[in-house]
């Protein structure tokens, strides 16, 4: 199955998921310098449609060592916002995260790039500094790439897919 089909279909079953992300080239770091918007890959995976849920825009990457993970609208949905990854997901935020931008904002940066082998390959790697998860990027396209969450007592990849966004 292309990447193009399995956007189209809307879910893919993990495995196919993961034959998928084989498929795909890797990438450098500087590739991955800009602001990225993000959408899931529903693969059944527990986490699909929390991010959707929430306001979520992507991720924006300056350099090898200054990365912001998660990125959010405002509430107003006219820009975007870093959240600190240790303070959302949250139990007391239920929703949009946009309304709580008080509580969960930081300007400083939370992850960094590095190149890490992953299912045989070396890839560009978001590192998280306070979790013990990496997202690891393969290319789809020129302005596409298809992400991999893997972290520490998760089961199976959470999978999601960046499209470059420089406006």
């Amino acid at each position: 199955m292309t990447f193009d089909e399995a956007v189209s279909a809307g879910r893919l079953e993990a495995q196919a998921a993961l034959a998928l992300f084989d498929s795909l080239p890797t990438v450098e770091l500087e590739f991955m310098r800009g602001t990225w918007k993000g959408s899931e890959l529903l693969t059944g995976h527990p986490m699909d449609g929390m991010l959707g849920a929430t306001g979520w825009y992507g991720k924006r990457f300056i350099d090898d060592e200054s990365v912001h993970p998660l990125l959010f609208y405002t509430e107003d949905r006219a820009s975007v916002f870093p959240v600190d990854p240790r303070k959302w997901p949250s139990p007391t935020i239920r929703g949009l995260v946009g309304p709580h931008r008080a509580d969960v904002e930081t300007g400083k940066f939370k992850a960094r790039l590095r190149l890490t082998v992953y299912r045989d390959k070396v890839s560009a790697t978001m590192l998280y500094d306070d979790w013990p998860t990496n997202d690891v990027f393969r290319k789809v396209d020129a302005n596409t790439v298809l992400g991999l969450m893997d972290a520490r007592g998760m089961a199976a990849p959470y999978f999601f897919v960046l499209r470059r966004d420089d406006t």
